[in-house]
């Protein structure tokens, strides 16, 4: 199967097979329109699949290799970015990027996790697992951002914070808790994205804000499917199942009030169209930054506090549902 094509979309894999074939023919009008025709099956193929994604099918979508992280939308949305290094306490950890830039000629600050696009860089990013200092490095960014008015844009995609010995002897428990705390506190607009994953406390250490957007096909939990299945049922092959229980879609996640509004995707996710995807974030976080910028400081403390004070408060509806 190609690599662009995940373990649901064999139908599409078959297509695209067709038009390597054809590519490497030579060059003819009519070997021009059968490509043409492949191309416009394979849009409506993505169509049809991607309208009744299962929650198992969302998470792989998420985690797909190309999906765009922040490197790619800064690239795009974004001019003079600076990056940040270091927590001034121990070293700089590079599962998390912090750095000043320009948004619509507006200074703003930006963190976001990084997973890294080929092997060596993956290693290098940890994966997006980020240890203690990258939560301390976000904060010290993000009280700097504070200093000098400048909002805050968040992009979350993280399985989650690192388990290691050495992220436990250096506090991550602590340095996700300070941040939920401080954060809550920031005196700064604060919209976060979630892009990709959204892992457990991995996610929640950079994600406090007045508005949390998240992709169409993105994930937010508490705990990967394949933890919460290895607990409850002691098998980890009853992940499909546990994605579901999990409600960690975006349409859930909306109902609950986790999250305050989706950003669409292209047809097939973010990964098939990343200059796409990116100009769908622009839309909603351009608008949103306005709204949250145009409130004076309490009330958008006070918003901010409320909104996370009544997550859990879920309505019998949503129960029902479950």
């Amino acid at each position: 199967m190609p690599a662009e094509t995940l373990e649901f979309e064999k139908p599409i894999a078959v297509l695209l097979k067709e038009i390597e074939a054809l590519e490497l023919l030579p060059p003819t009008d009519a070997r021009q329109r059968q490509v043409e025709l492949l191309r416009q099956r394979i849009e409506s193929a993505r169509a049809d699949l991607y309208r009744s994604l299962t929650p198992w099918q969302r998470v792989q979508v998420a985690r797909h290799p190309n999906r765009p992280g922040p490197e790619e939308f800064i690239a795009r949305l974004f001019t003079g970015f600076v990056e940040i290094h270091g927590d001034r306490r121990f070293a700089d950890d590079h599962a998390i990027m912090a750095g000043l830039a320009e948004y619509r000629g507006r200074p703003v600050l930006l963190i976001g996790h990084v997973k890294g696009s080929d092997t060596k860089e993956k290693i290098y990013r940890n994966f997006g697992y980020a240890r203690p200092e990258g939560y301390r490095k976000a904060l010290r960014a993000m009280r700097l951002a504070e200093k000098f008015r400048r909002p805050i844009i968040v992009f979350v995609d993280t399985p989650a914070a690192y388990p290691g010995i050495e992220s436990e002897e250096r506090g991550v428990a602590e340095a996700i808790a300070v941040n939920l705390r401080d954060m809550m506190l920031l005196d700064t607009p604060i919209v976060v994205i979630v892009s990709g994953e959204g892992g457990s406390g991995g996610a929640l250490g950079i994600a406090i804000g007045d508005r949390v957007l998240m992709q169409e096909f993105a994930i937010y939990s508490v705990i990967p499917p394949e933890g919460c299945a290895a607990i409850l049922w002691r098998d980890p092959a009853k992940k499909v199942e546990a994605a579901a229980a999990l409600k960690l879609t975006a349409p859930d996640l909306l109902r609950a009030g986790i999250v305050d509004e989706i950003v669409p995707e292209p047809i097939g996710g973010a990964h098939t169209d990343p200059a796409a995807a990116a100009r769908m974030v622009d839309d909603v976080l351009e608008r949103v930054l306005i709204e949250v910028s145009a409130l004076d400081s309490p009330a958008r403390l006070e918003q901010r506090y409320e909104k996370f004070r009544n997550m859990g408060r879920l309505g019998v509806e949503f129960i029902d549902e479950g």
